[in-house]
Order: structure tokens, then sequence, then C-alpha cells
């Protein structure tokens, strides 16, 4: 009777680990000064099939979005120096449609909500680091690519000195012809 269809949503596939109320700043290089981006609620959103943790903040009354990049292992955040409340961190934001290299200032209602965003994001970045199997793949796969890149020196030596040979054995014949022709 009803046609079948796919209730596929990215929500299903989402696993909310940390959400908090807070108002977001990025640093303005041009200006040299804090900018608000906007006050509403901060989450980190880790995917279930893949694992990546997502940082994602939207405002609270017009639901734009603040903040939307992905946590990566490389990522520190650090206590702002003046406030308890807030902490920075740098990152690739995606939050304006295209990928941005933003400094970031998040400032929360309490130090504890503060410090409770700041040891889940540490976790999280760490939890984002390549486990001990994949060093050992990563370590295979840098082994196999050294040995084509010598395999490629290699072949280039062997052009190289097939090169030089035809340019002694052109040099050669040019003298031979050169000779003869002066003979005669």
């Amino acid at each position: 009777m009803f046609p079948d269809f796919s209730t596929n949503s990215n929500d299903l596939n989402i696993f909310i680990l940390l959400i908090r109320k807070s108002k977001l700043y990025r640093f303005d290089k041009e200006g040299n000064q804090w900018k608000e981006r906007g006050a509403g609620t901060v989450k980190l959103l880790k995917h279930k099939e893949t694992g990546k943790v997502r940082l994602v903040m939207r405002q609270s009354k017009t639901l734009k979005i603040c903040a939307n990049h992905l946590v990566l292992p490389t990522m520190t955040v650090q206590e702002h120096a003046g406030n308890d409340k807030s902490c920075l961190w740098h990152a690739s934001d995606y939050a304006d449609g295209e990928l941005k290299d933003e400094l970031f200032c998040i400032r929360f209602a309490s130090v504890e909500n503060c410090k409770t965003f700041m040891q889940m994001f540490q976790e999280v970045a760490e939890s984002q680091k390549p486990k001990e199997e994949n060093k050992d793949a990563s370590a295979a796969a840098g082994l196999l690519e050294k040995l084509s890149v010598d395999e490629k020196k290699t072949e280039d030596k062997a052009g190289e000195e097939k090169k030089e040979t035809e340019a002694t054995e052109k040099a050669d014949t040019e003298k031979k012809d050169g000779e003869a022709a002066s003979s005669t």
C-alpha cells in the first residue's frame, strides 16, 4: 500500500558526548580583537560508525551554526589567561560554509562547566590518535613507500646511465664521421 522508504538519518548514527550552554568568540586577526560568534549550546558529537568527533555549536535564538569542526588529535585546549570560565583552541572551522583557520574562545557560566569541557575535549583529542595496530600498518606502508621510491630511483639512475651511454656513443660516432670526412 505505502512505498518502502529508508529512514536513514544522521541523528541515528550520532552519540552526544557533551552538551553545555556557552558563549563563543573568535579572534579577528585584522582588528586584533575578539568577536562574538554567538551564545548557545555547544555539543561534542561522536559518529558511531567512523568514531570521528565533531564540535558543533548553534545560536540559541536563530539556530545559526557558530562552530562546526572535527576534534583532531593535534588540537589542544587551554585556559584563557584572564578568566577561569573560558578556554581557547585552534581549529579549521566550517561554520560559514568554507574552511577557515580560527582561534576560538568559549566562555561558560561556571568554572565546573569549563573544566568539564576542557577535560572532555582533551580526552576526545587523545582518543582520535591512531591505535597501535594502525601504527604498525603505517610503518609497513612507509616501508613499502620507501621501497617503491628506491625502485624509482634505481630506474632513474638506469635511465640516466642509458642517456649518458647514448650521448657518449653519439659523440664517438660524430668524431669518427668528422675524422672520415677530413681524411677524404
